[in-house]
């Protein structure tokens, strides 16, 4: 594992103070976009991803840093690629550094660190807020008209890719707040409509990136969709949180995704030449982790790890021919 190309390239990216490029997000909020190699969040989650075991010195270095967000620490150095705009408006700081909190609380669970009372805090608030906003009238209307244009409610506390991941790999924190999954749930299967509004950040707009405003993905009626790898992790979460059956989309991507499983159970779709994309960037930090897609082989070998991860999750019986 340690000799694997790909992620002996990540591990010797990092810097010094933990961070990949003094990045944490890997967005660009004033575009509306994810970086397509993603920030420190996306760079621990890969290496999770690829199995790196826990406790090695690449992981401790970006744990520092997470573990003083969570801490909730106004040190200016910790808005990291916001320093500047944190600076020249305080609100855009608090909303930054909530994000941040946000995204080390998910990448530290996903790490493993679930028991970790820091994490477990972290977690609790975060499930307190969004759950305020789900029981409120924003969540049927989080958009709101402010001169030719449309905006979310300043108030609206919209779960986060961030905030689902962290529930969905906190089985313990999932039975203690068991009603709020359930309007979780209930939420994230409604669409989320094709307009979605910039949000007011102090004097500024951005245009959401991790927020979820209803089910994020975009499928057809014969479950085609576009971004495969969102499919897939988006499938997985649904799968940790028992959300599955509660979505529509997903379940058809899932179905479209196994339809084209041949009889050993690996991904052959027709026409496959090259690996699946992922235009969202959402995923990125899981997909691919074989990315020498020069063979059949190689192309197929993420997706059907991951139907296998997925079938697993669900509790099936998996039998091979």
């Amino acid at each position: 594992m340690h000799e694997y190309k790909p992620l002996l390239q990540i591990v010797k990216r990092q810097k010094a103070n933990g961070t990949w490029g003094d990045n944490i997000l890997g967005a660009d909020p004033g575009r509306g976009r994810l970086l397509p190699d993603g920030g420190t969040i996306a760079r621990y989650c890969r290496l999770v991803e690829f199995g790196l075991p826990p406790g090695e010195r690449v992981f401790r270095l970006t744990e520092r840093v997470f573990f003083r967000l969570l801490s909730r620490d106004d040190a200016p150095e910790l808005l990291y690629e916001f320093k500047k705009a944190g600076k020249a408006d305080g609100r855009v700081a608090a909303w930054i550094r909530t994000r941040m909190r946000e995204g080390a609380a998910a990448a530290l669970a996903q790490g493993g660190l679930v028991d970790d009372p820091r994490v477990r805090g972290a977690a609790h608030r975060v499930a307190s807020d969004v759950s305020q906003f789900l029981r409120s009238e924003l969540s049927d209307k989080p958009y709101m008209r402010k001169g030719n244009r449309t905006i979310v409610h300043p108030d609206a506390y919209p779960p986060t890719w961030f905030s689902v991941a962290t529930l969905a790999f906190m089985p313990s924190l999932q039975r203690e707040r068991a009603g709020f999954v359930e309007r979780l749930a209930t939420f994230l299967a409604r669409p989320a409509g094709k307009r979605i509004g910039v949000m007011p950040v102090g004097n500024r707009f951005y245009k959401p990136t991790h927020e979820l405003f209803g089910d994020p993905l975009h499928v057809d009626a014969a479950g085609r969709t576009s971004d495969i790898p969102l499919a897939l992790a988006w499938i997985e979460i649904l799968t940790r949180l028992g959300m599955l059956h509660t979505s529509e989309t997903a379940q058809r991507a899932l179905l479209r995704l196994l339809k084209e499983c041949d009889d050993r159970g690996v991904w052959s779709p027709k026409g496959l030449r090259s690996l699946p994309k992922c235009p969202s960037n959402l995923a990125g930090f899981a997909f691919p982790l074989e990315p020498d897609g020069k063979t059949a082989e190689r192309r197929q070998a993420d997706v059907t790890f991951r139907l296998a991860l997925i079938a697993k999750l669900a509790g099936w019986q998996l039998t091979y021919a």
